[in-house]
């Protein structure tokens, strides 16, 4: 009330603008008690708040410890029952693997004896087959080499024949050609010597016919003549310009008719001479062309012959050179062949050790599995097999009757692997189910507005749990045992025993 009235007091004393100037800073000052009043509200809500938070984070960690505590009681409970059936079933395994071991190593000692035995056997026999073929090949080699040695003396021998052949042919050649020269030029002399001769007589005989005709006609001229004169007498005195000139006329025809005579006996004479010549050089045309042709057929003959053998020779040496290569290229052939074998045979046994090291005890004991037929199928079976096959199936099927026990444990083989298959399906689920369940459980354990919105999975009311459990659906056939079970070799080979 004083303080009011001092106010008042003071508000009456001031002037109009000093009382509006008092009354907002008032205003300011209240307003800012408020906003102080106000964040401290707020302040000791947040402490408040935070202190709650704290508070149920404490007891959500207590509540999941005594969850936990009362979890791995139960769980230690069930582990320690499962460990005590487990170490009975784990001692009775541990005994009879014991007498499974020792018939194991038995037959183990037993089978290394057969192997080595087997191997020793199989490199004898590998030993004895690349001997058996280096013999082979060098007898291949020892015949090759001497069949090709006859064939080189074979045909050296016959290329000396040949060349000796042509050789004495070719000097017969040439001394009938020269004697042929020789005769024709002998020949040749003689008709030129009886041509000479001929021409000789020819001329004496003329010369001879001449002087008779010569003395006959200078007889009959000097009657004529003289006939001649008391004709002319009478006629040059008649005519005597007629007489000039005809006796002009009469020594240019006696010319001429000389001339004509001796032009006719030289043609008379080269025409004889030229039809002897021609007969003689027809003879020698004749006989010549006879010899000719005769040489020619013989070397025509010879020729052939000479062809024959060279195409002979020829066709033998093609066949030997295409023996030879056929020879090579099977014996290259046959020692790659060997090589593959010998390499596909060490695949095999290196393969075969592999896969040795592999086998479990039961393999190692029973490799092949027995036979689930009955007595009277097996006889049918053997009887079908004794008969001849009627199909080209069936063919196939008898040349492939010994890789019987092959197929026996490949079939097997083939078997686990789709069993494996098959596990690694059930595991693969049965690992999707622990990831589901995990999940849950790390659900349950968390604390946020989705999750406590959610049914709690670990809440267990009445032995009911609110965990969803997808069982997967298992094939029966490859079903995994419920307990697990160590092999005792295993044990001993991983885990070291103390002594």
């Amino acid at each position: 009330m004083p303080k009011k009235k001092k106010k008042s007091a003071k508000l009456s004393k001031m002037t109009e603008e000093e009382r509006i100037l008092y009354l907002e800073q008032q205003r300011i000052a209240e307003e800012e008690m408020k906003k102080k009043k106000e964040d401290m509200l707020t302040q000791f809500l947040k402490d408040k708040l935070v202190k709650e938070e704290r508070a149920t984070k404490f007891n959500l960690n207590k509540l999941n410890h005594q969850w936990r505590n009362i979890m791995r009681e139960a769980k230690s409970k069930e582990l320690k029952k499962d460990i005590e059936i487990m170490s009975q079933t784990f001692e009775r395994v541990v005994d009879r693997k014991e007498s499974v071991i020792k018939s194991l190593a038995k037959d183990l000692m037993e089978a290394e004896e057969q192997y080595s035995m087997a191997l020793r056997s199989h490199l004898q026999n590998v030993d004895n087959l690349v001997d058996l073929q280096t013999q082979r090949l060098g007898t291949l080699r020892g015949e090759f080499t001497g069949e090709l040695q006859t064939l080189k003396k074979e045909f050296d021998s016959e290329r000396l024949l040949i060349v000796d052949q042509h050789n004495k042919e070719i000097t017969d050649l040439q001394d009938i050609m020269f004697a042929m020269e020789q005769n024709f030029t002998e020949r040749e002399n003689e008709a030129k010597s009886d041509f000479q001769s001929l021409r000789d007589e020819i001329k004496n005989k003329n010369l001879e016919e001449k002087h008779a005709l010569r003395v006959q006609l200078e007889t009959a001229v000097e009657d004529l003549w003289q006939a001649f004169q008391a004709a002319l007498k009478n006629y040059n005195e008649t005519t005597e310009e007629r007489k000039n000139a005809f006796e002009a006329l009469k020594a240019r025809d006696e010319k001429s008719a000389e001339e004509i005579e001796t032009q006719m006996r030289k043609l008379q004479r080269i025409s004889d001479q030229i039809g002897q010549l021609k007969s003689k050089m027809g003879q020698n045309t004749k006989e010549c062309e006879e010899r000719n042709k005769n040489l020619k057929e013989e070397r025509e003959v010879m020729v052939a012959h000479f062809q024959e053998l060279k195409g002979q020779m020829n066709k033998l040496r093609d066949g030997e050179r295409e023996r030879l290569t056929k020879l090579t290229l099977e014996s290259n052939s046959a020692i790659k062949e060997l090589k593959r074998v010998s390499e596909k045979g060490e695949r095999i046994l290196k393969l075969a050790e592999m896969c040795r090291r592999l086998e479990t005890e039961e393999e190692k004991v029973l490799p092949f599995y027995a036979t689930s037929l009955t007595q009277e199928e097996q006889d049918d079976v053997s009887a079908a097999v004794k008969e001849a096959p009627s199909e080209p199936l069936a063919e196939v099927m008898h040349e492939y009757e010994s890789l019987e026990n092959f197929w026996k444990r490949y079939n097997k083989v083939l078997l686990d692997k789709v069993a494996l298959s098959r596990e690694k399906t059930s595991l693969l689920s049965e690992n999707q189910q622990l990831r589901t369940l995990l999940k849950q459980y790390l659900d349950g354990i968390s604390v946020n507005d989705e999750i406590l919105n959610q049914t709690n999975p670990l809440f267990v009311i009445n032995h009911k749990t609110n965990v969803q459990l997808n069982v997967p659906v298992v094939d029966p056939r490859v079903q995994r045992p419920a307990k697990t079970v160590v092999e005792a070799a295993h044990v001993v080979k991983h885990i070291a025993v103390p002594n």
